[in-house]
């Protein structure tokens, strides 16, 4: 099983989840940090803890980072990252709201570079649907999935393109998922070409405010 897991509640407010999310570490591809909807403005200590725990058990870090579909600049982005890893030791970078779009892929290729040079990495890239084929070249991760489970089983397409990368290159992030199903959608992502992926039971606006249920003790 290859899980990236957003946990987008505090430690305190749910420390059981941390914990258990703790001892499945060695189950997942990464955790995605958010304290802030970033690192926010000063390091937080029950993040940093919980953090610690994290890679003391074996789990990749990755630092959430918003890039407003390619509207914020570079240097913010960057600096955003570079919290992460002083703060909280966090490896890599999950760029959200990513642009999709082929006239926005030569300044991500550039941001990417950039990060990379600073230390992050990987660096998981999050349009949230498939963008220009280019992407899949930049990134470590690409999540060409964001969406409800109603959706993904409905409508979900798969350009060809992406026949051409290894499934460990692209992951889809599933909320809304029935408890029960959750191991199904694990395998769904798998058959639709992303050895990643994320089911969640929660809904908007914060679906990843749970653990994934395959973690939390269900069957894979």
């Amino acid at each position: 099983m290859s899980l990236l897991i957003p946990l987008y509640v505090h430690p305190a407010e749910d420390p059981g989840s941390w914990h258990r999310l703790i001892t499945a570490a060695d189950r997942t591809y990464g955790v995605v940090l958010n304290p802030a909807n970033g690192p926010g403005d000063a390091p937080d200590p029950a993040f940093a803890s919980a953090a610690g725990a994290l890679r003391a058990a074996g789990a990749r870090l990755l630092g959430y980072v918003d890039t407003d579909y390619g509207t914020r600049a570079a240097a913010e982005v960057a600096e955003d990252a570079r919290r992460h890893r002083e703060w909280y030791g966090a490896q890599g970078c999950f760029l959200d709201r990513v642009s999709s779009a082929p006239d926005a892929l030569p300044a991500h290729r550039a941001l990417v570079r950039a990060l990379r040079r600073q230390g992050s990495a990987p660096v998981v890239l999050n349009p949230g649907v498939h963008p220009a084929p280019g992407y899949a070249r930049i990134a470590d991760l690409l999540v060409t999935f964001e969406g409800p489970w109603s959706v993904y089983v409905s409508s979900f397409s798969r350009p060809d393109w992406t026949l051409r990368h290894r499934p460990e290159r692209f992951c889809h992030l599933v909320y809304g998922v029935p408890e029960a199903l959750a191991p199904l959608a694990v395998r769904t992502a798998r058959e639709r070409g992303a050895a990643v992926s994320g089911p969640v039971t929660g809904s908007l606006p914060n679906p990843w405010s749970r653990l994934t249920p395959v973690l939390a003790g269900d069957p894979s």
